[in-house]
């Protein structure tokens, strides 16, 4: 019998939608399609969106820690869709799955480089200390989404880790 692992199971703190751009507003729920959260928009549709892009994450233990060494980053201002607390970052890769309240999957398709449109959340416009080159760990992600369905502001996140 496997032990419940408790840095794999957290929760939804933020949904995040944009018309476009920068910075994304917190919604209390959001419908989840195959393209991303419905009423969410970008303004570059080549570097941003499609199905193996469909929907970004990251966790709010990051988003504190960067605000602790002074950036002036807060919840949406990186363009994340997702918002999540209480999962081991660290073991958010390519390849795992986040379950989403009782509907939603998703898997994660790769790290999120950062684009010049989010220099105003960090001192300096220095973006790339969410880089995952230069600082492993530290990068938001993109998912793709196998179930569709609805999510809600607390919905618990589950962990999934691929197979070795």
């Amino acid at each position: 019998m496997a032990t419940l692992d408790n840095h794999r199971i957290g929760t939804l703190v933020s949904i995040n939608v944009s018309n476009g751009g920068v910075p994304k507003r917190r919604v209390t729920d959001a419908k989840v399609s195959r393209l991303g959260l419905l009423k969410d928009a970008h303004n570059d549709t080549e570097g941003h969106g499609g199905p193996e892009r469909a929907v970004c994450v990251y966790a709010l233990e990051r988003i504190r820690a960067l605000q602790s060494e002074g950036h002036p980053i807060d919840v949406g201002t990186a363009g994340e869709n997702l918002t999540v607390e209480g999962i081991d970052w660290a073991l958010v890769a390519p390849g795992a799955r986040l379950r989403l309240g009782d509907e939603v999957v998703l898997e994660v398709t790769s790290f999120t480089s950062p684009c010049k449109t989010i220099r105003d959340s960090f001192i300096d416009g220095k973006f790339v200390r969410i880089s995952e080159k230069l600082h492993p760990g530290w990068s938001r992600v993109y998912t793709r989404v196998l179930s569709e369905g609805e999510i809600r502001f607390g919905d618990a996140v589950e962990l999934t880790l691929p197979p070795e």
